[in-house]
């Protein structure tokens, strides 16, 4: 099934990508503010969301992993943190080279930054985990105890700019009183945002592809080498 869907999702995933970036670049009109520097927040919002969509995704595969032993909730786990970790490290380069112009500074030990910071690192730190364990149950387990740990810092990375004084600003997409953001500029977002989301959703499933192989390949190595010893 998915062998079938996947040509379409590469296909849908770059005509929305391509819609967003003409709505970005030559439909959405310059800031009022910050001027032509603001359209990199085309890129900087939507990796922001999916690096905490991916990690939402990988805490509840956590869980499949844990309690309902899923067989492809470990598979989801691994296909992912490699995806939520660049699209955490395109929204620290983005955020950054925002902040230089409108900050004064690529960076700042605020909350927001430094919580986003932590969601990296700890990207990181599972890959790590699933490279250091040889078998694939034990990192399993090992990486869902530790995935479920670090998803507090997923409300502390959101509720930061509330909870804490902050350079980042608040939210603009959607508050209580409804979305702060222009309507030619949120068309532009709201696309990149889907595009994105498509990608996420492609690289997940061609990941989760390759590990059943890659697994699959693990198996026969070990019965193979079973029937000759």
């Amino acid at each position: 099934l998915t062998g079938r869907v996947l040509p379409w999702l590469w296909g849908a995933t770059g005509i929305a990508i391509a819609i967003a970036l003409y709505l970005g670049l030559f439909v959405a009109p310059a800031d009022a503010v910050q001027g032509e520097v603001a359209r990199i927040l085309f890129i900087h919002p939507p990796a922001a969301w999916l690096a905490m969509g991916c990690y939402g995704v990988m805490s509840v595969a956590a869980l499949g992993t844990l309690v309902w032993r899923h067989p492809l909730a470990d598979v989801t786990q691994k296909a992912a943190a490699p995806i939520g970790a660049a699209f955490t490290l395109i929204g620290l380069v983005t955020g950054s080279i925002w902040g230089r112009p409108t900050w004064g500074t690529y960076w700042v030990w605020d909350a927001r930054l430094t919580s986003f910071l932590i969601l990296f690192i700890m990207y990181l730190g599972l890959i790590a985990v699933w490279r250091a364990v040889e078998d694939p149950g034990r990192a399993a387990r090992a990486v869902s105890v530790l995935t479920l740990v670090g998803s507090i810092n997923l409300p502390i990375i959101y509720f930061s700019v509330h909870w804490w004084n902050t350079l980042h600003q608040g939210a603009s997409l959607i508050t209580a009183e409804g979305t702060r953001i222009h309507p030619a500029l949120l068309q532009a977002l709201l696309a990149m945002m889907l595009g994105a989301t498509l990608l996420f959703v492609s690289l997940l499933i061609a990941a989760m592809r390759t590990e059943i192989l890659r697994r699959r390949v693990r198996s026969l190595r070990l019965s193979a080498a079973g029937a000759v010893s």
